[in-house]
């Protein structure tokens, strides 16, 4: 058994002394292709979230006169669309002065 340690010992470092002088240049193309992986990913995810975020501003639901700003009944014209990306284009959309129950309540007691 010894034996055979002896020669995989052999073997091991004979083939650790043949790649050697390759082991530098790897490893720096496999570093450098690591950070190029992590930038474009971080770029990626910062892209699409730009585009989502540009997306949902684009909802009306916030400025609409029939918005209620209740949690449980955000619009009682469509309610399953509401604050959703369906109610970007809305047919019924009309533009309010004051837009939630709670801005009209504080008005009144100022």
């Amino acid at each position: 058994m010894q034996i055979f340690f002896q020669l995989l010992y052999v073997i091991t470092h004979a083939f650790i002394q043949l790649i050697q002088p390759f082991l530098v240049p790897i490893c720096f193309v496999m570093a450098w292709a690591i950070v190029a992986i992590a930038v474009w990913s971080i770029w990626s995810a910062i892209r699409d979230s730009v585009k989502r975020a540009q997306r949902m501003h684009q909802i009306p639901c916030s400025q609409c006169r029939y918005f209620s700003g209740n949690y449980l009944l955000k619009c009682p014209v469509h309610p399953g669309n509401a604050l959703t990306e369906e109610a970007i284009g809305c047919s019924d959309f009309e533009a309010s002065t004051v837009s939630w129950q709670l801005a009209r309540s504080i008005e009144k007691d100022t």
